[in-house]
Protein backbone atom coordinates (compact mmCIF):
# COMPACT_ATOMS: atom_id res chain seq x y z
CA UNK A 1 0.00 0.00 0.00
CA UNK A 2 1.36 3.40 -0.90
CA UNK A 3 2.27 5.72 1.88
CA UNK A 4 -0.61 8.11 1.20
CA UNK A 5 -3.07 5.22 1.35
CA UNK A 6 -1.61 3.59 4.45
CA UNK A 7 -4.39 2.12 6.54
CA UNK A 8 -5.03 2.81 10.18
CA UNK A 9 -5.24 -0.46 12.10
CA UNK A 10 -7.50 -0.88 15.12
CA UNK A 11 -7.32 -4.28 16.83
CA UNK A 12 -10.27 -5.91 18.57
CA UNK A 13 -8.59 -7.86 21.37
CA UNK A 14 -10.44 -11.13 22.01
CA UNK A 15 -7.63 -13.61 22.63
CA UNK A 16 -7.37 -16.19 19.86
CA UNK A 17 -10.38 -14.58 18.15
CA UNK A 18 -8.80 -11.13 17.90
CA UNK A 19 -8.99 -9.39 14.55
CA UNK A 20 -7.94 -6.14 12.88
CA UNK A 21 -10.07 -3.32 11.52
CA UNK A 22 -8.31 -1.64 8.59
CA UNK A 23 -9.42 1.95 8.00
CA UNK A 24 -8.46 4.11 5.02
CA UNK A 25 -9.19 5.06 1.45
CA UNK A 26 -9.17 2.63 -1.51
CA UNK A 27 -8.95 -0.49 0.64
CA UNK A 28 -11.53 -2.26 -1.51
CA UNK A 29 -8.89 -2.61 -4.22
CA UNK A 30 -6.70 -4.56 -1.75
CA UNK A 31 -9.43 -6.73 -0.25
CA UNK A 32 -8.43 -9.87 -2.17
CA UNK A 33 -4.82 -9.57 -1.03
CA UNK A 34 -5.80 -8.94 2.59
CA UNK A 35 -8.18 -11.91 2.67
CA UNK A 36 -5.70 -14.18 0.91
CA UNK A 37 -3.01 -13.30 3.45
CA UNK A 38 -5.25 -13.88 6.47
CA UNK A 39 -7.35 -16.80 5.23
CA UNK A 40 -5.03 -18.60 2.80
CA UNK A 41 -6.74 -21.18 0.62
CA UNK A 42 -10.26 -20.25 1.69
CA UNK A 43 -13.02 -20.15 -0.86
CA UNK A 44 -15.41 -17.25 -0.40
CA UNK A 45 -18.98 -16.23 -1.05
CA UNK A 46 -19.69 -12.52 -1.35
CA UNK A 47 -23.10 -11.42 -0.08
CA UNK A 48 -24.18 -7.97 -1.22
CA UNK A 49 -27.36 -6.12 -2.07
CA UNK A 50 -28.66 -4.80 -5.37
CA UNK A 51 -27.60 -1.21 -4.68
CA UNK A 52 -24.04 -1.99 -3.56
CA UNK A 53 -23.62 -4.48 -6.41
CA UNK A 54 -23.89 -1.66 -8.94
CA UNK A 55 -21.43 0.56 -7.09
CA UNK A 56 -18.69 -1.63 -5.66
CA UNK A 57 -18.97 -5.32 -6.54
CA UNK A 58 -16.83 -5.09 -9.68
CA UNK A 59 -13.93 -3.54 -7.75
CA UNK A 60 -14.10 -6.27 -5.12
CA UNK A 61 -14.32 -9.09 -7.67
CA UNK A 62 -11.33 -7.71 -9.57
CA UNK A 63 -9.29 -7.63 -6.35
CA UNK A 64 -10.24 -11.25 -5.67
CA UNK A 65 -9.27 -12.27 -9.18
CA UNK A 66 -5.91 -10.49 -8.90
CA UNK A 67 -5.18 -12.25 -5.59
CA UNK A 68 -6.38 -15.65 -6.76
CA UNK A 69 -9.25 -15.80 -4.24
CA UNK A 70 -12.00 -18.16 -5.41
CA UNK A 71 -15.44 -16.62 -4.97
CA UNK A 72 -19.16 -16.85 -5.70
CA UNK A 73 -21.62 -13.98 -5.35
CA UNK A 74 -25.12 -13.86 -3.83
CA UNK A 75 -27.26 -10.73 -4.17
CA UNK A 76 -30.17 -9.79 -1.92
CA UNK A 77 -32.67 -6.90 -2.10
CA UNK A 78 -31.62 -3.64 -0.48
CA UNK A 79 -33.33 -2.35 2.65
CA UNK A 80 -34.18 -3.25 6.24
CA UNK A 81 -36.94 -5.65 5.20
CA UNK A 82 -34.22 -7.94 3.82
CA UNK A 83 -33.32 -8.85 7.41
CA UNK A 84 -35.99 -11.54 7.65
CA UNK A 85 -36.06 -15.29 8.04
CA UNK A 86 -37.04 -16.12 4.45
CA UNK A 87 -33.96 -14.47 2.98
CA UNK A 88 -31.74 -15.86 5.73
CA UNK A 89 -33.00 -19.36 4.88
CA UNK A 90 -32.39 -18.91 1.15
CA UNK A 91 -28.83 -17.72 1.76
CA UNK A 92 -28.06 -20.70 3.99
CA UNK A 93 -29.39 -23.08 1.32
CA UNK A 94 -27.46 -21.33 -1.45
CA UNK A 95 -24.17 -21.54 0.47
CA UNK A 96 -24.70 -25.22 1.20
CA UNK A 97 -25.46 -25.78 -2.49
CA UNK A 98 -22.11 -24.16 -3.33
CA UNK A 99 -20.46 -26.88 -1.18
CA UNK A 100 -18.53 -24.36 0.85
CA UNK A 101 -16.85 -25.75 3.94
CA UNK A 102 -16.51 -24.59 7.51
CA UNK A 103 -13.07 -23.15 6.84
CA UNK A 104 -14.35 -21.09 3.92
CA UNK A 105 -15.49 -17.49 4.32
CA UNK A 106 -18.62 -15.40 3.96
CA UNK A 107 -17.75 -11.86 2.85
CA UNK A 108 -20.32 -9.16 3.60
CA UNK A 109 -20.13 -6.25 1.15
CA UNK A 110 -22.67 -3.66 2.18
CA UNK A 111 -24.21 -1.71 4.99
CA UNK A 112 -25.56 -2.84 8.32
CA UNK A 113 -28.38 -4.92 6.86
CA UNK A 114 -26.03 -7.00 4.70
CA UNK A 115 -23.50 -7.28 7.52
CA UNK A 116 -26.02 -8.36 10.14
CA UNK A 117 -27.67 -10.86 7.80
CA UNK A 118 -24.42 -12.27 6.41
CA UNK A 119 -22.90 -12.56 9.86
CA UNK A 120 -25.88 -14.57 11.09
CA UNK A 121 -25.62 -16.83 8.04
CA UNK A 122 -21.88 -17.36 8.55
CA UNK A 123 -22.44 -18.03 12.25
CA UNK A 124 -24.84 -20.93 11.72
CA UNK A 125 -23.96 -22.59 8.39
CA UNK A 126 -21.88 -25.67 9.25
CA UNK A 127 -21.96 -24.35 12.85
CA UNK A 128 -19.80 -21.40 11.96
CA UNK A 129 -17.85 -20.31 8.87
CA UNK A 130 -15.17 -17.65 8.62
CA UNK A 131 -16.55 -14.14 8.22
CA UNK A 132 -15.20 -10.92 6.70
CA UNK A 133 -16.90 -7.54 6.96
CA UNK A 134 -16.46 -4.94 4.19
CA UNK A 135 -18.86 -2.20 5.34
CA UNK A 136 -19.90 0.34 2.73
CA UNK A 137 -21.86 2.79 4.90
CA UNK A 138 -20.68 5.10 7.66
CA UNK A 139 -23.08 3.46 10.09
CA UNK A 140 -21.68 0.01 9.38
CA UNK A 141 -18.05 1.16 9.48
CA UNK A 142 -18.32 2.72 12.93
CA UNK A 143 -20.82 0.37 14.52
CA UNK A 144 -22.45 -2.76 13.13
CA UNK A 145 -19.41 -4.28 11.40
CA UNK A 146 -17.42 -4.37 14.64
CA UNK A 147 -18.14 -6.61 17.61
CA UNK A 148 -19.74 -9.76 16.25
CA UNK A 149 -23.42 -8.97 16.85
CA UNK A 150 -25.39 -10.45 13.96
CA UNK A 151 -29.07 -11.01 13.37
CA UNK A 152 -32.36 -10.52 11.62
CA UNK A 153 -35.67 -8.94 12.58
CA UNK A 154 -38.80 -10.68 13.81
CA UNK A 155 -42.39 -9.50 13.70
CA UNK A 156 -41.89 -9.06 17.45
CA UNK A 157 -39.04 -6.58 17.06
CA UNK A 158 -35.66 -5.66 15.64
CA UNK A 159 -32.61 -7.96 15.80
CA UNK A 160 -34.32 -10.51 18.02
CA UNK A 161 -32.89 -13.51 16.11
CA UNK A 162 -29.12 -13.85 15.82
CA UNK A 163 -25.81 -14.97 17.27
CA UNK A 164 -22.54 -13.45 18.41
CA UNK A 165 -20.07 -14.35 15.64
CA UNK A 166 -16.86 -12.33 15.34
CA UNK A 167 -15.36 -11.56 11.93
CA UNK A 168 -11.81 -12.48 11.00
CA UNK A 169 -11.24 -9.09 9.38
CA UNK A 170 -13.00 -5.75 8.90
CA UNK A 171 -12.06 -3.55 5.93
CA UNK A 172 -13.45 -0.02 6.29
CA UNK A 173 -12.76 1.74 2.98
CA UNK A 174 -13.67 5.36 3.69
CA UNK A 175 -13.56 6.29 0.00
CA UNK A 176 -16.72 4.26 -0.68
CA UNK A 177 -18.59 6.63 1.63
CA UNK A 178 -18.37 9.21 -1.16
CA UNK A 179 -21.12 7.26 -2.94
CA UNK A 180 -23.62 7.51 -0.07
CA UNK A 181 -26.67 9.72 -0.33
CA UNK A 182 -26.67 12.69 2.06
CA UNK A 183 -29.48 11.03 4.00
CA UNK A 184 -27.59 7.77 4.49
CA UNK A 185 -24.39 9.59 5.48
CA UNK A 186 -26.27 11.65 8.07
CA UNK A 187 -27.89 8.49 9.41
CA UNK A 188 -24.48 6.92 9.94
CA UNK A 189 -23.23 10.04 11.65
CA UNK A 190 -25.73 9.47 14.46
CA UNK A 191 -23.70 6.42 15.50
CA UNK A 192 -20.50 8.50 15.45
CA UNK A 193 -22.03 11.11 17.75
CA UNK A 194 -23.19 8.30 20.04
CA UNK A 195 -19.60 7.52 21.10
CA UNK A 196 -19.19 11.04 22.41
CA UNK A 197 -22.52 10.98 24.21
CA UNK A 198 -21.82 7.65 25.92
CA UNK A 199 -18.56 8.43 27.74
CA UNK A 200 -16.38 10.81 25.73
CA UNK A 201 -17.48 14.46 26.08
CA UNK A 202 -14.23 15.68 24.50
CA UNK A 203 -15.01 13.70 21.34
CA UNK A 204 -18.53 15.14 21.21
CA UNK A 205 -17.07 18.64 21.54
CA UNK A 206 -14.61 17.81 18.71
CA UNK A 207 -17.53 16.69 16.56
CA UNK A 208 -19.38 19.94 17.21
CA UNK A 209 -16.39 21.77 15.71
CA UNK A 210 -15.35 19.30 12.98
CA UNK A 211 -18.50 17.64 11.63
CA UNK A 212 -18.35 19.58 8.36
CA UNK A 213 -14.94 18.07 7.55
CA UNK A 214 -16.35 14.61 8.23
CA UNK A 215 -19.24 15.22 5.84
CA UNK A 216 -17.05 16.74 3.12
CA UNK A 217 -14.58 13.84 3.12
CA UNK A 218 -11.61 15.60 4.69
CA UNK A 219 -9.06 13.96 6.99
CA UNK A 220 -11.56 14.43 9.79
CA UNK A 221 -13.62 11.61 8.28
CA UNK A 222 -10.91 8.99 8.74
CA UNK A 223 -10.19 10.38 12.21
CA UNK A 224 -13.83 10.03 13.22
CA UNK A 225 -14.15 6.48 11.86
CA UNK A 226 -10.93 5.38 13.57
CA UNK A 227 -11.87 7.00 16.89
CA UNK A 228 -15.30 5.37 16.78
CA UNK A 229 -13.82 1.96 16.00
CA UNK A 230 -11.32 2.27 18.86
CA UNK A 231 -14.15 3.15 21.22
CA UNK A 232 -16.25 0.20 20.15
CA UNK A 233 -13.29 -2.20 20.11
CA UNK A 234 -12.49 -1.30 23.72
CA UNK A 235 -16.06 -1.93 24.83
CA UNK A 236 -16.31 -5.23 22.92
CA UNK A 237 -13.00 -6.47 24.35
CA UNK A 238 -14.28 -5.79 27.87
CA UNK A 239 -17.80 -7.19 27.40
CA UNK A 240 -18.09 -9.29 24.26
CA UNK A 241 -21.54 -10.80 24.96
CA UNK A 242 -23.21 -7.63 26.23
CA UNK A 243 -23.67 -8.84 29.78
CA UNK A 244 -22.60 -5.50 31.26
CA UNK A 245 -21.38 -2.15 30.00
CA UNK A 246 -21.50 -3.08 26.31
CA UNK A 247 -25.19 -2.25 26.61
CA UNK A 248 -24.08 1.41 26.72
CA UNK A 249 -23.55 1.15 22.95
CA UNK A 250 -27.35 1.03 22.72
CA UNK A 251 -27.80 4.63 23.84
CA UNK A 252 -30.93 5.81 22.02
CA UNK A 253 -31.55 2.40 20.49
CA UNK A 254 -34.42 1.24 22.70
CA UNK A 255 -36.44 4.26 21.63
CA UNK A 256 -35.02 4.12 18.10
CA UNK A 257 -35.83 0.45 17.55
CA UNK A 258 -39.39 0.99 18.76
CA UNK A 259 -39.75 3.80 16.22
CA UNK A 260 -38.45 1.56 13.43
CA UNK A 261 -40.85 -1.18 14.44
CA UNK A 262 -43.72 1.29 14.61
CA UNK A 263 -43.22 2.19 10.93
CA UNK A 264 -42.81 -1.50 10.01
CA UNK A 265 -39.17 -0.88 8.98
CA UNK A 266 -40.29 1.27 6.05
CA UNK A 267 -37.03 3.04 5.26
CA UNK A 268 -38.83 5.62 3.16
CA UNK A 269 -40.17 6.92 6.48
CA UNK A 270 -37.29 6.20 8.85
CA UNK A 271 -33.85 4.64 8.56
CA UNK A 272 -31.96 3.21 11.52
CA UNK A 273 -29.64 6.16 12.12
CA UNK A 274 -32.56 8.58 12.07
CA UNK A 275 -34.29 6.44 14.68
CA UNK A 276 -31.09 6.48 16.75
CA UNK A 277 -30.87 10.28 16.48
CA UNK A 278 -34.42 10.73 17.74
CA UNK A 279 -33.80 8.00 20.30
CA UNK A 280 -30.70 9.67 21.73
CA UNK A 281 -32.61 12.93 22.09
CA UNK A 282 -35.47 11.07 23.79
CA UNK A 283 -32.97 9.38 26.13
CA UNK A 284 -31.61 12.79 27.17
CA UNK A 285 -35.09 14.30 27.48
CA UNK A 286 -36.35 11.37 29.55
CA UNK A 287 -33.24 11.56 31.73
CA UNK A 288 -33.81 15.29 32.14
CA UNK A 289 -37.43 14.65 33.14
CA UNK A 290 -36.21 12.17 35.77
CA UNK A 291 -33.91 14.84 37.18
CA UNK A 292 -30.71 13.22 35.92
CA UNK A 293 -29.53 15.26 32.93
CA UNK A 294 -28.96 19.02 32.84
CA UNK A 295 -31.28 20.83 30.44
CA UNK A 296 -28.33 22.57 28.76
CA UNK A 297 -26.84 19.20 27.79
CA UNK A 298 -30.12 18.09 26.23
CA UNK A 299 -30.22 21.35 24.26
CA UNK A 300 -26.66 20.75 23.01
CA UNK A 301 -27.55 17.29 21.76
CA UNK A 302 -30.63 18.60 19.95
CA UNK A 303 -28.69 21.52 18.47
CA UNK A 304 -25.93 19.27 17.10
CA UNK A 305 -28.30 16.70 15.61
CA UNK A 306 -30.26 19.51 13.97
CA UNK A 307 -27.06 21.15 12.69
CA UNK A 308 -26.09 18.02 10.74
CA UNK A 309 -29.63 17.58 9.42
CA UNK A 310 -30.85 14.68 11.56
CA UNK A 311 -34.38 14.45 12.98
CA UNK A 312 -34.78 15.05 16.71
CA UNK A 313 -38.54 14.69 17.25
CA UNK A 314 -41.07 11.90 16.76
CA UNK A 315 -43.38 14.22 14.84
CA UNK A 316 -40.74 14.52 12.10
CA UNK A 317 -41.45 10.91 11.07
CA UNK A 318 -43.79 10.98 8.04
CA UNK A 319 -47.18 9.30 8.22
CA UNK A 320 -49.41 8.16 11.02
CA UNK A 321 -47.89 6.34 13.98
CA UNK A 322 -49.55 3.53 15.94
CA UNK A 323 -51.05 3.91 19.43
CA UNK A 324 -48.94 4.11 22.56
CA UNK A 325 -49.59 0.45 23.38
CA UNK A 326 -47.67 -0.58 20.27
CA UNK A 327 -44.61 1.39 21.42
CA UNK A 328 -44.81 -0.09 24.89
CA UNK A 329 -45.06 -3.61 23.46
CA UNK A 330 -42.04 -3.02 21.20
CA UNK A 331 -39.99 -1.67 24.11
CA UNK A 332 -41.01 -4.65 26.24
CA UNK A 333 -39.53 -6.95 23.55
CA UNK A 334 -36.21 -5.08 23.52
CA UNK A 335 -33.16 -7.37 23.78
CA UNK A 336 -32.00 -5.59 26.94
CA UNK A 337 -35.13 -6.52 28.90
CA UNK A 338 -34.06 -8.76 31.80
CA UNK A 339 -36.60 -10.94 33.64
CA UNK A 340 -39.34 -8.62 32.44
CA UNK A 341 -37.61 -5.50 33.77
CA UNK A 342 -37.16 -2.63 31.33
CA UNK A 343 -33.50 -1.71 30.83
CA UNK A 344 -32.64 1.73 29.48
CA UNK A 345 -29.45 3.61 28.74
CA UNK A 346 -29.98 6.89 30.56
CA UNK A 347 -27.58 9.77 31.07
CA UNK A 348 -26.46 12.27 33.66
CA UNK A 349 -25.23 14.55 30.90
CA UNK A 350 -23.07 14.46 27.77
CA UNK A 351 -20.52 11.69 28.16
CA UNK A 352 -22.03 10.21 31.34
CA UNK A 353 -24.44 7.51 30.17
CA UNK A 354 -25.23 4.50 32.32
CA UNK A 355 -27.35 1.34 32.34
CA UNK A 356 -30.57 1.73 34.37
CA UNK A 357 -32.65 -1.36 35.21
CA UNK A 358 -35.08 0.49 37.48
CA UNK A 359 -37.22 2.26 34.88
CA UNK A 360 -40.90 1.54 35.47
CA UNK A 361 -43.56 1.51 32.80
CA UNK A 362 -45.71 4.32 34.22
CA UNK A 363 -43.32 7.29 33.85
CA UNK A 364 -42.10 5.91 30.52
CA UNK A 365 -45.65 5.67 29.19
CA UNK A 366 -46.45 9.21 30.36
CA UNK A 367 -43.28 10.50 28.71
CA UNK A 368 -44.07 8.80 25.38
CA UNK A 369 -47.68 9.99 25.45
CA UNK A 370 -46.39 13.53 25.78
CA UNK A 371 -43.93 13.08 22.90
CA UNK A 372 -46.54 11.40 20.69
CA UNK A 373 -49.06 14.09 21.50
CA UNK A 374 -51.56 11.52 22.73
Amino acid sequence: MTKENKATVVNVELGDRSYPILIGRNLLERAGEEISNRLPGSKTVIITDETVKKLHLKTLEESFQAAGVEYSTLVVPAGEKTKRFEIFEHLCDDILALRLERGDAVVALGGGVVGDLSGFVSGVVRRGMKFVQIPTTLLAQVDSSVGGKTGINSRHGKNLLGVFHQPALVLADTSVLDTLSPRDFRAGYAEVAKYGLINDPEFFEWLESNWEGIFSGGPERDQAVAHSCRAKAAVVAADELESGNRALLNLGHTFGHSLEGAVAYETERLVHGEGVSIGMVLAHEFSEQLGLCPAEDTKRVIAHMEAVGLPTRIDQIPGQLPPIDTFMDLIAQDKKVSRGQLTFILTKGIGTSYVDKTVSAEPLRAFLEEKLGK
